[in-house]
């Protein structure tokens, strides 16, 4: 592995920032003490409470780790769409027995700047950063401070421009990937395209000359070999960490990773205004088609609905986010799955060698 990512973890593994409770202290100090490395996910958090599950972290493992922050969200939404959005998810309130989320237009910097200020007076290992890149001044901050810093990125454009901006390392996203995409620019318009990680990996690694963390429905061993084979440094799990007892996702969640009702995933802006991968639930289908380009709006427009719908225990109502790989999960430790992975692994180079 490459000296940028290699002294923080023995193996090329990477457990995914996954914002919304499945990040837990309790499942990144696992990871990091089979030797993989474990995330917090910043995102939907306020600064004090991150630091909070910082400090969890430190005291359950000695072991690197890193943050993932949420770029702040500047772009123009039309709160006309939003208000017809809002009519048109009346019924679910009513279903619910719960009101729709009022503050919609509330916390589209996410705390960014009291974040950065806590992660630079106290800092960690490494930093990641999704939907967007940090200006050069805050990539050279954390470099100052010995922080390494990853972007997400899902497009060769986007990569150049993170490697301009002084980013230490790149996060390739693919299509497969389960929740958010990491796009930098939230255009309606490019819905439904990308890139299949494999293909974006190779553009990537010929168009620059950063360390690339690989991130896309990979759930096995021979998942990761392919990704290392085709130029990555470490492959980057998200939904195969889900599922484990540590993970803070909801029971619903990680029940219908292999619940034989939900067959495939699909991108919707229905839960949060921005694009992201789920199961195909009664949600999905019955909003995904009218939700408008509005995060995070609509994140908070649906938030009291996701919250409503998991207490009553309707998964069809919930953000089920996953990966095109999903049907693969196993609901192993998660040290004990860092360990499983690490065997497959070798037996899939093994035979590559061959």
């Amino acid at each position: 592995m490459s000296s940028a990512l290699s002294d923080l973890h023995p193996h090329p593994i990477v457990q995914a920032p996954m914002a919304g409770g499945a990040s837990r202290p309790e499942l990144a100090a696992a990871v990091c003490e089979a030797g993989g490395l474990g995330f917090l996910a910043g995102g939907y958090k306020t600064a004090d409470g991150m630091y909070q599950e910082i400090k969890r972290l430190r005291a359950l493992t000695r072991r690197p780790f890193g943050v993932n922050l949420f770029m702040p969200q500047r772009s123009y939404v039309d709160p006309a769409a939003v208000r017809t959005y809002r009519g048109q998810l009346a019924g679910e309130a009513k279903w619910y027995e719960t009101p729709l989320g009022d503050d919609v237009f509330a916390g589209a910097d996410d705390g960014y700047d009291a974040k950065l200020a806590i992660l630079l007076d106290d800092p960690v290992p490494l930093v990641s950063f999704t939907f967007g890149c940090p200006s050069p001044e805050v990539l050279g901050s954390f470099a100052a401070a010995g922080t390494r810093t990853v972007v997400t990125v899902t497009s060769v454009e986007e990569a150049r421009t993170a490697q301009a901006a002084g980013a230490a390392v790149l996060c390739v996203q693919g299509i497969e990937a389960g929740g958010h995409q990491g796009t930098h620019r939230d255009d309606p318009e490019s819905d439904g395209t990308g890139f299949g990680l494999l293909p974006l990996v190779a553009q990537v690694r010929e168009a620059v000359a950063l360390p690339i963390v690989a991130a896309g429905g990979l759930m096995r061993g021979a998942d990761i070999a392919a990704v290392l084979a085709a130029g990555a440094e470490a492959a980057q799990l998200g939904t195969a960490f889900l599922v484990c007892p540590e993970s803070g996702a909801h029971p619903l969640h990680k029940q219908a990773m292999t619940d034989p009702r939900f067959t495939r995933t699909e991108f919707t802006r229905a839960f949060s205004g921005r694009p992201a991968r789920g199961l195909v639930n009664r949600f999905m289908r019955e909003h995904g088609p009218y939700a408008p380009a509005a995060y995070p709006p609509v994140h908070h427009l649906t938030s009291p609905l996701r919250k409503a719908a998991a207490e009553a225990g309707d998964p069809q109502g919930m953000a089920l986010w996953a990966g095109q790989g999903h049907r693969l999960s196993r609901a192993l430790p998660a040290g004990e799955l860092v360990e499983v992975l690490v065997a497959e692994l070798a037996e899939a180079q093994n035979a590559l060698s061959r």
